[in-house]
């Protein structure tokens, strides 16, 4: 049962955006925010090693036993690691570039549960940072942590409320779990100047490997589980959607959805995103869980990442998935217009994972990812070409 705590004029299309434009966001005929969007941002096991408070490294996988040794696999992939890094360390490139764009607000997948809790589920792999880690976040200025995944609960809902705890006293707003139903359904709302909010709902699909019965109850802490990805519930989400949207608002549908690998995308996503831009009013579907970036869409004017990539990991020097290049990462920076929530232009910016850090991607593997987006995308007619300054922009017919 999907329950929003939170009726807007009827939604209505606006027109198709040009994607050569990017806008204005204050002072030009239009105003517009820009976002930052990531997909999986791993900051547990193995990067909380290398942070300057590591927790304990115990893990219960059948692969390793301790945190440290993910860093030892990534050190014999990439060579040493300077231990500790500073919180600012693993955001390498990327700082430069979130100061270079100026987004307007910065949100995250974390997928890992802060906390000093052992209280492990039995489910092969877990992730936690010690909570003393938390600047890591806040080093990079993230305003918002989608917390409805499949490792938000790995150590349990103590290792649940802990994290609740302990992003709250750090600053960060939360979407997609909480210490009841009516928490873990309920927005993330973040202002933007001079009027107008993001409002962050984030969701998770047991497609994604999160147990249903992690989903929250009315006094049972978890996460904002979907039921199912029908009409029924698309419209159910489209009443609480539209009671909160006000004008001038940005509504963020985050979800996490489907398997870790491949890019085939089923019909079922694919509907249940039409679902919530035609029905909902939603303006970006936020789509994460793929360790690598999958196709984008532009549907009525309304942006749809199927499948954002991990952002961060530590998974360096861990073989068998090669062909898909998961060192390879995206940075999203979508702008939209906010009197109608259109899709004015988006920047991709392509980095690499090398010492659990992000680097500017070189030309080759920039290339690389260019030629996946416009295969992948061609489906939705959907494609990218770069700018001068080595960044992807989106194009869309």
């Amino acid at each position: 049962m999907i329950s929003l705590p939170f009726r807007n004029p009827a939604f209505r299309q606006p027109p198709r955006a040009a994607p050569e434009d990017p806008g204005a966001r204050s002072g030009g005929r239009r105003k517009t925010a820009t976002l930052f969007l990531a997909g999986d941002v791993m900051t547990g096991r193995g990067i909380d090693q290398i942070l300057p408070h590591p927790g304990d490294p115990r893990l219960f996988e059948g692969y390793l036993s301790s945190a440290t040794d993910y860093v030892g696999l990534a050190e014999s992939a990439n060579g040493p690691i300077a231990k500790p890094v500073d919180f600012a360390y693993v955001w390498g490139d990327a700082l430069e570039e979130l100061a270079r764009y100026r987004p307007d607000r910065r949100i995250i997948n974390l997928e890992t549960a802060v906390t000093r809790s052992d209280d492990a589920e039995p489910k092969g792999i877990n992730y936690r940072m010690n909570p003393a880690n938390l600047p890591v976040l806040t080093a990079a200025a993230i305003d918002c942590c989608v917390l409805a995944n499949n490792h938000v609960l790995d150590w349990g809902r103590a290792g649940l409320l802990e994290t609740l705890t302990s992003l709250d006293a750090a600053g960060l707003r939360t979407a997609g779990a909480g210490r009841t139903l009516r928490e873990a359904a309920a927005p993330a709302l973040l202002p933007l100047a001079g009027g107008g909010r993001v409002i962050v709902v984030a969701l998770g699909s047991a497609s994604s490997g999160i147990p249903r019965w992690w989903g929250a109850k009315a006094r049972e802490p978890g996460i904002n589980l979907l039921p199912d990805l029908s009409p029924g519930t698309v419209a159910e989400l489209a009443e609480s959607v539209r009671a909160a949207k006000r004008p001038g608002d940005i509504v963020v549908a985050s979800i996490h959805w489907g398997g870790n690998w491949g890019y085939e995308i089923p019909r079922a996503q694919i509907d249940f995103a039409h679902g919530l831009i035609e029905q909902a009013g939603v303006d970006i579907v936020h789509g994460h869980s793929s360790h690598h970036p999958k196709a984008i869409e532009v549907h009525r004017g309304r942006l749809v990442l199927y499948g954002c990539g991990d952002l961060l990991n530590d998974y360096e020097g861990i073989g068998g998935y090669e062909a898909y290049r998961g060192d390879l990462t995206l940075m999203y920076l979508p702008t939209i217009e906010t009197s109608t929530g259109a899709l004015v232009g988006l920047t991709l910016v392509p980095l690499r994972i090398r010492n659990f850090q992000l680097h500017r991607a070189d030309g080759e593997d920039a290339a690389w990812l260019s030629a996946m987006l416009n295969r992948e995308g061609r489906r939705f007619a959907t494609g990218v070409r770069t700018a001068a300054d080595g960044s992807l922009r989106l194009v869309w017919g």
